[in-house]
């Protein structure tokens, strides 16, 4: 039986304090917000209680963030696509950003199962004077399991409406995209880290948020995890600072994509180096 699953989630600011307000349809739940930052800042945690996606299945996350207002949703685990017999399994995330607002959609880890039919969207839309910080990490199989990704098809699209659009489809018997220099180079763990903004960055942010990316790019010593990676970041358009990444694994990324993500929100947001209390579990 196929899950068709809809959550909406509205934030809203109410004097000092960002209100959250969310509708359900099927397996999708937000647990209890939490303000470890204070009451600017709502915290959430997006749970699919299945914990799996199979073929047929599809998931459908709306976010807005109202003007003033401030939320920080993360996942309590990896999400999972499992293998299909032949439907697409299918999960959308629609981030709609006003003016004066913020967003940080930082979910852990996406697992491609061999055989699985996936398809992973997230789709912002960033009013002028909004901004945010996103991820998202995907292994392909459980290598380090004895699972390879042998078989099965992964389509990730991230877009910033307007302003940037990352595409890209992945066939596990595609043999040089797998292992080709010019492709995953064997490598099986692929992400990319974007702040972006409603406004045209300017160039002093721009350089900023550059410069901070590659200094932890250039010193991976504190991550105290494997180096085999390669790494980079750019500036696709004015709107979008990005880094990308391809890891043997998904704890040296994830590391890194944390380092990152609390030095930009230090250094553009004046907001202390806060994580999820999950990461730490």
């Amino acid at each position: 039986m196929a899950w068709h699953a809809q959550l909406n989630i509205d934030y809203a600011r109410a004097n000092r304090r960002t209100t959250v307000q969310h509708r359900h349809e099927g397996p999708l739940r937000l647990l209890q917000t939490l303000y470890p930052e204070g009451e600017s800042i709502a915290h959430n945690v997006l749970v699919h209680p299945p914990s799996g996606i199979v073929g047929g299945d599809t998931l459908d996350v709306s976010v807005h963030v109202a003007p003033g207002a401030h939320a920080f949703i993360t996942t309590p685990g990896a999400t999972r696509f499992y293998r299909s017999e032949g439907d697409a399994a299918v999960q959308r995330a629609t981030l709609r950003v006003d003016a004066n607002a913020r967003l940080e959609w930082l979910p852990l880890e996406t697992l491609a199962y061999s055989g699985c039919i996936a398809q992973n969207h997230v789709l912002a839309r960033i009013e002028p004077g909004g901004e945010m910080i996103g991820w998202d990490l995907t292994a392909l199989g459980l290598p380090g399991a004895g699972l390879p990704f042998s078989h099965g098809t992964f389509l990730q699209h991230l877009e910033v409406e307007g302003h940037w659009i990352e595409q890209g489809g992945i066939d596990a018997e595609d043999a040089h995209l797998m292992d080709g220099p010019l492709g995953l180079a064997g490598r099986r763990c692929v992400g990319t880290l974007f702040f972006a903004t409603g406004d045209a960055l300017t160039d002093l942010r721009r350089e900023r948020l550059l410069a901070i990316a590659q200094e932890h790019l250039e010193h991976l010593e504190h991550l105290e995890v494997e180096r085999d990676l390669d790494s980079g970041a750019t500036a696709p358009g004015p709107h979008v600072v990005a880094v990308r990444v391809l890891a043997p694994m998904v704890e040296p990324a994830m590391a890194l994509f944390r380092s990152i993500h609390a030095a930009w929100r230090e250094a553009e947001w004046g907001l202390a180096p806060t994580g999820s209390r999950l990461w730490s579990v």
